[in-house]
C-alpha cells in the first residue's frame, strides 16, 4: 500500500537547457502536472533562461537558470552541487545528457538518495556518450527510457542491466492539437488553397535528415508542381539550407518558416507530414501530428513502431531510403482517401494511449515506488 506523506516531497528537475524543443516541452508538462499536494517540484536548467521559464514560473514552480554555455557547462559544477543542497530534494530527475551526467555527479557530493535519468534518444553521434553513461551509471536509482528501442538500444550500447530501465512514453496534449484553428493559408509564402502542404517540424541538424526533404521535394516538383513544403525549426545548419534551396532552385515550393510558436495550427494547415531523421528516442513532433489528424510518411526510427503501423495509420519508410520516401509521398498526395484513413487511425491511437494525464501517472508511480522503497 502507497503511503501519502503529510507534506509534498521536494522533487528536483535538472535539464541541460530550456531552450524550446521536445524534450523541454516534455519537462515542463510533466512538472506543471504534477500532484501538487504529494510533490514539491523545483527545476534547474544549466543554460539561459528561455520562455519556458516564464510558462513554469507562472505554475509557481521556482526555476534556477545557471547560463552555461554549451563549451563551459562542466565549469558550474561546484555551483551545480550548491543548488541541489540548498534544495536538498527526496528525488532528483534528470533530463538530457549533459544534465544527466552532470547531475548523477552533482547529487553524489550532495548526498540525493534517489536519481532517476531521462534517456531520451538512441544516441549515435560517439561512443563516449555510452561510455559516460555507463561510468555513471553508479549513481543512478532508475533509468527512464522513452520507448522499447530506447531502452534496448542502450542496454546493448552502455551494458547497463535491462533491470534499471523503465519505459514510459511521451505524451502529448491532444486537444491542443486536434482543436487547433489552421494557420490561413494567405499568410504563409507562395501558398494557396489548390495546393498541397507537407510539413516538417525539427530542428535543422543532420540527426533530422533535412537534407533528405529537399532531395524529396526536387524529385517531386515536376510530378506534383502543387506540393509545397513548410520546414519548421531553427539550428546550425540553416544557411547550408538556404543555400541548398537556392542551388536546387525549390524557393517557390520550399519555405522555412524558422522557429514558431504556432505549430499546432501549422498542422492544422497542412495536409501531410514527413519526418526523415534518422535517429530518435519517440519522436514528440510524430505525436503531435497524430493529434492534429495529419498522415504521416517517416523513416523507421526509433519508438515509431510503437506509435504507427506501416500502411494502415502510417506509411513507415526504411531509414535512409530516399527513393521510397519520394514514393510513399506521391502515393499519399494522390490519394485523399488513403490520407484520411491513415490520419484517423493514428488519432485514435494517440487519442487512447498517448495522453499527458496517462504519462505524468506513470512517472508519479515511479516516484513513489522509490520513496516507498526506502521508508
Amino acid at each position: 500500500m502507497t503511503e501519502t506523506p503529510d507534506s509534498p516531497v521536494p522533487i528536483l528537475f535538472c535539464i541541460t537547457e530550456l531552450d524550446p524543443g521536445g524534450a523541454e516541452r516534455a519537462l515542463v508538462q510533466l512538472v506543471t502536472r504534477l500532484d501538487r499536494e504529494k510533490w514539491e517540484p523545483f527545476v534547474i536548467a544549466l543554460g539561459k533562461e528561455t520562455e519556458l521559464v516564464d510558462v513554469l514560473r507562472s505554475a509557481d514552480i521556482p526555476v534556477t537558470c545557471l547560463n552555461a554555455t554549451s563549451s563551459r557547462q562542466f565549469s558550474i559544477y561546484p555551483r551545480l552541487v550548491k543548488e541541489f543542497r540548498r534544495i536538498n530534494p527526496a528525488i532528483l530527475q534528470t533530463y538530457l545528457f549533459h544534465a544527466n551526467i552532470l547531475g548523477r555527479m552533482a547529487a553524489r557530493s550532495a548526498h540525493i538518495k534517489h536519481v532517476v535519468s531521462g534517456i531520451r534518444v538512441a544516441e549515435r553521434r560517439g561512443k563516449w556518450y555510452h561510455r559516460a553513461e555507463r561510468w555513471t551509471d553508479r549513481w543512478v536509482s532508475q533509468h527512464v527510457c522513452v520507448s522499447r528501442a530506447v531502452r534496448d538500444f542502450t542496454v546493448k550500447m552502455t551494458q547497463i542491466p535491462a533491470e534499471k530501465m523503465t519505459v514510459i512514453p511521451n505524451g502529448v496534449d491532444v486537444s491542443r492539437f486536434a482543436y487547433a484553428s489552421p494557420t490561413p493559408r494567405e499568410s504563409l509564402p507562395d501558398c494557396s488553397n489548390k495546393d498541397l502542404l507537407a510539413m516538417f517540424v525539427g530542428r535543422l541538424d543532420q540527426q533530422k535528415g533535412i537534407f533528405d526533404l529537399l532531395t524529396v521535394a526536387e524529385n517531386l516538383r515536376e510530378q506534383i508542381p502543387h506540393l509545397k513544403w513548410m520546414i519548421a525549426g531553427e539550428g546550425p545548419l540553416k544557411m547550408e539550407m538556404e543555400s541548398r534551396i537556392e542551388k536546387m532552385n525549390l524557393q517557390r515550393c520550399v519555405n522555412l518558416l524558422g522557429r514558431r510558436s504556432d505549430i499546432a495550427e501549422l498542422m492544422k494547415t497542412a495536409d501531410l507530414f514527413v519526418f526523415p531523421s534518422r535517429w530518435e528516442g519517440m519522436p514528440n513532433v510524430i505525436l503531435e501530428a497524430m493529434a492534429a489528424q495529419l498522415p504521416i510518411v517517416t523513416y523507421n526510427v526509433e519508438g515509431i513502431d510503437e506509435l504507427l503501423i506501416d500502411q494502415q495509420s502510417g506509411m513507415i519508410i526504411p531509414s535512409g531510403n530516399i527513393s521510397a520516401m519520394t514514393k510513399g509521398i506521391a502515393t499519399l498526395a494522390n490519394n485523399r482517401e488513403l490520407r484520411t484513413s491513415y490520419a484517423e487511425k493514428a488519432f485514435h491511437k494517440v487519442s487512447e494511449q498517448f495522453g499527458w494525464e496517462q504519462t505524468v501517472l506513470q512517472y508519479q508511480q515511479l516516484y513513489e515506488s522509490l520513496i516507498n522503497t526506502s521508508s
